[in-house]
């Protein structure tokens, strides 16, 4: 085809719209996906945020309340139950949603701190403060966090803060590392390069260039260190490590329902639907964080 000035028109034959056709629709459908796992992991967190932010307001039963039967079944007065000291399982279950909101945000926020800190460092120093740090990234990460975490804890003592500062501390050396080497990736840009000839100073590049390009893929680790946390907090209270009581936490939950599972088993099966239905519902999060981050996955997806 020719236009007006007799230029050649681009052929649009049958091969070629069929092809943009299926491109569409292979975005569309991908696309699709992304959302339908973004908008389940916020269905899934959100139900867990609601039954916390209710437990502020209301509970079935006080967590000190032992007048129910010893392991009573499900029923009207005892929606989930009770223990074998006769508490109200659904109370304590509710109770357990709000501390492991509470030491999953405030382990979060503390290994981001000490972690976004330590790793801007690194990427802006050079030579042994550069090798020195990251080698102290590398010993750090090759403790599982929840050794840290234990060690933390026996020396300041089983408490919610401790498990919270614990579980921040030892996570804060993955946020480290990463951070490092994205920031390094940052500056070897030209226009880092062209904002310092321009006379910008670091703190300046830092705000305007480095954490705005960093922040996207951290908040994504960020949200998978989230579920982490939910589960150190919760394997610190199975070894008695976590909240004390009167503190319900699923950790705890589950070990105090260990010795009657056979018995009554929803004292063991409620906490850990719980904690199933949060770690998914962070990770599906953190996936759909991911796509929205990263054009390149988008784009192959």
């Amino acid at each position: 085809m020719r236009e007006a000035d007799g230029s050649l028109l681009p052929a649009s034959g049958p091969s070629t719209v069929t092809g943009r056709a299926d491109a569409a629709g292979r975005a569309s459908v991908a696309g699709g996906r992304r959302s339908v796992t973004l908008v389940v992991g916020l269905v899934l967190v959100g139900l867990v945020v609601v039954t916390a932010l209710v437990s502020l307001l209301w509970l079935p039963y006080p967590l000190s309340d032992t007048s129910g039967t010893r392991l009573e079944a499900p029923g009207a007065a005892h929606w989930l139950g009770t223990d074998k000291l006769g508490r109200d399982l659904a109370s304590q279950l509710m109770v357990g949603a709000r501390i492991a909101l509470l030491v999953g945000l405030g382990s979060v926020v503390i290994a981001a701190a000490i972690g976004i800190l330590l790793g801007l460092a690194a990427a802006f120093a050079s030579g042994w403060v550069d090798d020195t740090l990251s080698a102290f990234f590398d010993i750090v990460i090759a403790f599982p966090v929840l050794l840290l975490a234990m060690l933390i804890v026996a020396a300041q003592g089983a408490s919610l803060w401790s498990a919270i500062l614990a579980i921040g501390l030892g996570m804060s050396a993955i946020v480290a590392r990463l951070t490092r080497v994205l920031a390094k990736r940052v500056l070897r840009a030209q226009y880092i390069t062209a904002a310092r000839t321009s006379g910008t100073s670091w703190a300046g590049i830092v705000g305007r260039h480095v954490l705005p390009n960093v922040w996207p893929t951290l908040s994504v680790n960020l949200a998978l260190q989230f579920g982490i946390a939910v589960l150190a907090e919760a394997s610190l209270s199975y070894l008695g490590l976590g909240a004390p009581p009167p503190n319900a936490s699923w950790g705890r939950m589950l070990q105090e329902a260990q010795a009657t599972v056979a018995t009554a088993p929803v004292g063991a099966i409620a906490p850990g639907i719980a904690l199933v239905i949060l770690v998914i519902g962070v990770n599906l999060v953190a996936d759909g964080l991911r796509d929205v981050a990263d054009p390149t996955r988008r784009s192959r997806s």
